[in-house]
């Protein structure tokens, strides 16, 4: 090709800069679209590298068996393939198969060079040893991801148990008078983390990394197509997933704020898309 990029080379690099500005919809189209060019020119590592950017993006879109099915596409092109290891593991970790998804990181640790330590592989570690119970691994490999990139993988902000409950008290005491009412016998509780029997009542699982859940019914609803519809209405936080994603303790005062609502939204009935109408997605 005299040095030039393929054309398939081209729109990869499109899919990356999409990926990298979070238009994930259009990273997945044109890394599909140059994984097709990639195909009919003969370049099988190229292709795999394309499904992986795929599988990435659809892994962020929420989109985890999809995920899971380029990831593994990728890696019958290029068993080397880091990335295309990291994005199956994350996606077996969405669909709550840990065990496997330790054994998908692990391969794709083993594949990147030292000289180029992969700090997204090590913070996937992180969260599937976490729910393993390998406190010990967990603690090194978010360790070890924040050396290799603390802007992305910051120190977790930490609160003791009786400052988080106040934050929730006064996130509980910023919402209106006449919400209130309404919650008067709905509990509001603090979990560190979701128990695998939460995740997997819904089908597909809900994220590990959720920040909080509504159970039972909406206010005023029987409803019986809900897998919680059974259990009497409550509201839980889980401190360890927002402590997760706030950079300083401003956030996560703001992230309890909105997490408190946005479960109190589906209390009153709303929707995903009805919560994210009013930013509370």
């Amino acid at each position: 090709m005299n040095g030039q990029a393929s054309e398939a080379e081209r729109i990869l690099d499109q899919a990356n800069e999409a990926f990298e500005a979070e238009d994930y919809e259009r990273a997945v189209d044109l890394a599909r679209k140059a994984g097709k060019r990639a195909r009919k020119d003969g370049e099988p590592a190229l292709q795999a590298d394309c499904a992986a950017l795929e599988a990435a993006a659809l892994n962020q879109l929420g989109e985890s068996a999809a995920a899971l099915a380029r990831a593994e596409e990728a890696l019958r092109l290029d068993a080397s393939c880091a990335g295309a290891h990291f994005e199956r593991g994350f996606a077996l970790y969405e669909l709550t198969r840990f065990a496997e998804a330790r054994e998908a990181i692990d391969a794709g640790l083993r594949e990147v060079e030292p000289s180029s330590d992969d700090a997204w592989g090590h913070y996937l570690l992180g969260l599937v040893a976490e729910r393993l119970g390998e406190t010990g691994v967990a603690k090194r490999a978010f360790a070890r991801a924040r050396r290799l990139a603390p802007d992305e993988y910051p120190e977790p902000v930490r609160l003791a148990q009786g400052a988080f409950d106040a934050a929730v008290e006064d996130a509980l005491a910023k919402l209106p008078p006449a919400v209130r009412d309404y919650l008067a016998n709905v509990p509001i509780t603090v979990e560190d983390l979701p128990s695998e029997e939460e995740l997997r009542a819904s089908d597909p699982p809900l994220s590990p990394s959720i920040v909080g859940l509504f159970r039972g019914a909406p206010y005023g609803a029987k409803g019986a197509g809900d897998p919680w519809s059974h259990f009497p209405s409550s509201i839980v936080l889980y401190q360890r997933n927002l402590e997760r994603f706030a950079r300083d303790r401003e956030e996560l005062v703001e992230e309890i704020d909105i997490t408190l609502l946005h479960e109190v939204g589906h209390f009153l009935g709303l929707d995903e898309e009805e919560l994210a109408a009013r930013g509370l997605d």
